[in-house]
């Protein structure tokens, strides 16, 4: 183990140093409680060992400062030749683990690091399982707002993305575009070649749509064959170019399209609609990308529109 041992006198320092490090363990010593304090910022400490009365600051409040700080946890041992049960408690109360008093008995020394070393083992044990139980939380919870055929955002996701984004719109003033994409004549698709060909179709085209969107832009399921991008800070211009490079990456997939024809390809239609102000609830910019993208298929499929554009 890594042990501190902080001490105002010079004797002390030496003696703790030398049973400390015979019983196998690291020793590192500073001369009073700020030296103590910095070396534990710096370098952490499985084992302190502080004298209790030192000049500037004491073993008390050493103790406070380390259990305060960020794991992991340090075992704290209150060095003191004051033998008074109340010096103790003190200790106690600022969040020693345990005691010893000078004259230093190496046996009593021997026993507070294997109890020290117990303690630590538990603790982070205790911290690695957190730790992986955070790491399993966070994963769930991304699961539960992803897609499982796309791995794009799911309707729970959109959701939630949706309230905060008119949050911001109603707040901020920030401005939005919301990009709806349906793949053109899919059932035709899934009756030509099943669907499971269909699934892998859907794959694909999220792929593309997420990889032409840039990292600030989100990628949603919106339901069947539909997708939703929800694009940050874009003009109305530019959101259009933003949709017609989606679909141009969808068209360069060449995903032979048997429902349609030998020749024909995989496309989407794409409905533009802006987000700069707030009206009420996210449904209606929705509505509006709705109504473009319900013109763009009515006007020959395969094709970007925008709310207020004729096809």
């Amino acid at each position: 183990m890594r042990v501190l041992v902080v001490d105002d006198s010079e004797v002390e320092r030496r003696i703790l140093h030398r049973a400390v490090s015979g019983l196998g363990h690291e020793c590192v010593v500073a001369e009073d409680g700020q030296r103590g304090w910095d070396l534990f910022r710096d370098g952490g400490a499985d084992v302190v060992i502080s004298d209790w009365l030192m000049p500037g600051m004491e073993g008390d409040e050493l103790c406070r400062r380390i259990r305060d700080a960020a794991p992991p946890y340090s075992y704290f041992i209150m060095l003191s030749g004051l033998e008074d049960r109340a010096h103790a408690l003190g200790g106690m109360t600022a969040g020693a683990d345990d005691y010893l008093t000078k004259p230093l008995d190496s046996d009593d020394l021997e026993a507070c690091l294997t109890a020290a070393a117990r303690v630590t083992r538990l603790h982070q044990q205790i911290e690695q399982q957190q730790a992986e139980l955070e790491s399993l939380n966070a994963e769930l919870h991304a699961q539960a707002r992803r897609d499982p055929l796309t791995g794009t955002g799911n309707r729970l996701r959109m959701r939630e993305d949706l309230e905060a984004v008119e949050g911001r719109v109603a707040r901020y003033g920030h401005r939005f575009a919301a990009l709806l994409c349906d793949v053109d004549h899919f059932k035709l698709y899934n009756d030509a070649c099943g669907h499971v060909a269909g699934d892998a179709v859907l794959r694909a085209v999220a792929d593309a749509l997420v990889y032409s969107s840039r990292s600030s832009d989100t990628v949603y399921r919106y339901g069947g064959e539909e997708m939703l991008v929800i694009l940050q800070e874009q003009d109305l211009d530019a959101a259009i170019a933003a949709g017609e490079r989606m679909r141009s990456a969808v068209e360069a997939l060449q995903l032979p399209h048997p429902g349609l024809g030998p020749s024909a390809v995989v496309t989407i239609s794409v409905g533009v609609a802006l987000w700069e102000r707030w009206e009420g609830c996210h449904e209606e910019p929705l509505r509006r990308a709705d109504q473009a993208l319900y013109r763009a298929k009515g006007g020959g499929r395969n094709r970007v529109v925008a709310e207020g554009q004729e096809s």
